[in-house]
């Protein structure tokens, strides 16, 4: 059974509003900071330790994207929130690590938070963290609870000659983080669905209460993600109904498309849960139809007694005259009776098939 996560809300019990505290479980022992600036013939990435100044504030034709991994270091997210006049609360909820999915317009940035999920074959558990996006005229921030490489492919993009992402406005590199992460989700499925095929198999041919602890493990996991999913997907119809200033035209299309991927994703999600809602149904009912032979047989042992029971009852009684009472073999008739009592209804059940059962257990 997983353990209740504390989210330590009761720390900011009586604080104003943006204080900066931190609220989860701290997932990194250190701050790290990757920054990349480019433009279509110049690329610059470093590694920087929070020990180091930030990058200043680049040109207007040149873009930058500072990637935070790990979230301890409050004092020195607060100096970062100053550098690039971030307002108080986004860097509240930068810290709050157990928001649901939303954007928000601060006028002269966007904020967005996204929830990411990895799967664990090995546990037969969900990871997920938090990942806040702050996107600007010419940079984007992005903050993670831990070093998760979702934003390797993205990096990878950049660091090639040539590459069409360093042409395009900085809107398109935020998509591009933002469609990083909705493809975890596809994993994320693909691997709950390989963990519910033998569920089923196994639910058919041996059902125990280890596989219900299994299905509804698995069941509690859809979900979660599921509870993610809905407002994600709210997000992206925001972006897409160009509420967002922050968004061009030009990637709009391809914002559409993300939209799309997380339909496809709640779909699969859904078919996941039928697998596991009906492997959940055979399940109660293979235990009811083994309660209900199990009672039958009992039942039939009671009746198969019943009239042994009652021979004996009534020879047992204290009358004065009895019948067999005084036969010499009195005693071995009432035994034979209550045996072919017992035998006649043995081949009466018999045939009825009382007896037998098709249960494979």
């Amino acid at each position: 059974m997983k353990k209740r996560r504390s989210t330590s809300h009761s720390r900011k019990a009586g604080l104003p509003p943006g204080t900066l505290v931190h609220i989860g479980e701290i997932r990194a022992d250190h701050t790290t900071l990757t920054s990349i600036s480019y433009d279509s013939a110049h690329f610059t990435e470093k590694l920087l330790s929070t020990v180091e100044p930030t990058p200043q504030r680049v040109g207007p034709h040149e873009f930058t994207w500072l990637d935070v991994r790990g979230l301890r270091d409050v004092t020195w997210l607060g100096n970062l929130g100053k550098q690039f006049n971030l307002h108080p609360l986004i860097l509240e909820d930068i810290l709050n690590t157990h928001q649901r999915s939303k954007v928000e317009d601060y006028g002269d940035v966007l904020f967005c938070v996204v929830r990411l999920f990895a799967w664990d074959a090995t546990s037969q558990s969900l990871e997920s963290d938090q990942i806040s996006l702050v996107l600007g005229r010419n940079f984007v921030l992005s903050f993670q609870e831990r070093s998760t490489g979702v934003f390797e492919p993205v990096r990878e993009r950049l660091r090639a000659p040539g590459t069409p992402l360093r042409n395009k406005p900085i809107d398109h590199l935020a998509h591009a983080l933002i469609d990083s992460i909705v493809d975890r989700y596809f994993l994320v499925v693909e691997g709950l669905d390989t963990a519910a095929a033998p569920v089923e198999d196994a639910v058919l041919t041996h059902p125990t209460p280890a596989i219900l602890r299994t299905i509804n493990g698995l069941r509690h996991e859809v979900q979660t993600i599921r509870r993610a999913i809905t407002p994600l997907r709210e997000v992206l119809m925001t972006l897409n109904r160009g509420e967002s200033r922050f968004f061009g035209d030009e990637v709009r299309p391809y914002l559409r498309d993300v939209l799309d991927h997380t339909m496809h994703v709640q779909e699969d999600l859904d078919s996941v849960r039928d697998v596991l809602s009906g492997a959940l149904e055979i399940y109660l009912s293979s235990v009811s139809n083994r309660l209900n032979l199990e009672v039958r047989v009992l039942a039939v042992l009671t009746t198969l007694f019943l009239p042994a029971t009652l021979i004996a009852g009534v020879f047992g009684m204290n009358f004065q005259d009895m019948p067999w009472r005084d036969v010499h073999d009195g005693f071995w008739l009432a035994i034979s009776l209550m045996a072919v009592t017992a035998t006649v209804l043995a081949a009466i059940f018999w045939r009825r098939k009382w007896l037998k059962t098709d249960d494979p257990n």
